[in-house]
């Protein structure tokens, strides 16, 4: 097996593991604290790649797209919060479904009224575009290692938000035991705002900084839900430690299983089979290894303990 292909893998497992976590991030603060079912996180995830876009192409800066972008979608998603979610709290997950997935075709089709079905694409800036050599024959771009890294102080400002800080403690307390934190004060309804506004953030990042790489497409945000909602499973409701190694976990298995199963499987099998056996088991083994959490470790691997998490 090649080392530099396998490192290159490995790296872009990481970057895909980096988009999972910004939005299972948030998801699995919103499942957890607010028992929310919220199928429509993914449609989070294209408006901030649809205004983070546009905010870049008409600024002519990535960066400020990206700055301006988080403001925009903390609005967003506080809106949306306020004006629709707030009376699904007391109904019951299937309502909750039924309710969210209406707002999937409704962002669907404002993101087609106002931007077109086209899609958008948002070109790269100059210091970005470009590869990077890292030693032993290997090379990777450079945007792939910027998403990585603005993943990684995503991560590191979550840990010390939810771990170290005021609002933090409410956070905990709240996926702890809402109806205890309300008893000793806690606003549950400004909570609820604050902490769906963060996720609509979180998902909005996520969609603005892959947009480049792919492009802002009408439903782009499905696929990842659907990993987003199996690492949180794999990780553990509520629980934001959990939500980054599963989602590292999540995009390695991904990214490695579609690029070497194949390989794998011609010990065992002909060309042929391995062939078309190898994208189809590739595909599956997120999903075999959700199904092995849930029955070994229902709770997931690092659930909230207590007041932490």
């Amino acid at each position: 097996m090649d080392y530099v292909l396998l490192t290159e893998q490995v790296l872009n497992g990481f970057q895909l593991g980096i988009i999972l976590f910004l939005m299972a991030a948030g998801l699995t603060l919103v499942f957890g604290i607010m028992d929310l079912v919220n199928l429509a996180h993914g449609s989070l995830f294209m408006i901030g790649a649809f205004v983070g876009g546009t905010i870049a192409l008409l600024t002519g800066s990535f960066v400020l797209g990206v700055l301006l972008m988080i403001p925009a979608m903390l609005v967003i998603g506080i809106v949306v919060e306020m004006t629709t979610l707030r009376t699904l709290y007391p109904r019951d997950h299937l309502d909750q479904v039924l309710a969210t997935f209406g707002l999937i075709l409704f962002f669907n089709e404002a993101v087609r009224l106002i931007w077109g079905p086209e899609g958008l694409v948002v070109p790269l800036p100059s210091w970005l575009d470009g590869i990077v050599a890292l030693g032993f024959g290997i090379t990777y771009p450079v945007y792939r290692i910027f998403i990585i890294i603005v993943g990684l102080l995503v991560a590191f400002g979550l840990y010390l938000l939810v771990g170290k800080t005021r609002i933090g403690m409410l956070i905990r307390a709240g996926a702890s035991n809402r109806t205890m934190a309300g008893a000793l004060g806690v606003n549950i309804p400004k909570l609820f705002t604050l902490v769906f506004g963060i996720g609509a953030v979180l998902a909005g990042l996520a969609g603005l900084i892959i947009t480049p790489i792919t492009q802002a497409a009408i439903g782009m945000g499905e696929d990842v839900l659907i990993l987003a909602f199996v690492v949180i499973v794999i990780g553990g409701i509520g629980s934001i430690r959990g939500a980054f190694i599963a989602s590292i976990v999540t995009g390695l298995i991904d990214t490695l299983g579609r690029s070497f199963l194949d390989d794998i499987l011609l010990f065992f099998m002909p060309s042929n089979a391995a062939e078309s056996a190898g994208p189809a088991v590739s595909s599956m083994l997120i999903y075999i290894l959700m199904a092995a959490i849930l029955f070994f470790r229902p709770q997931g691997l690092f659930p909230p303990k207590g007041a932490g998490g």
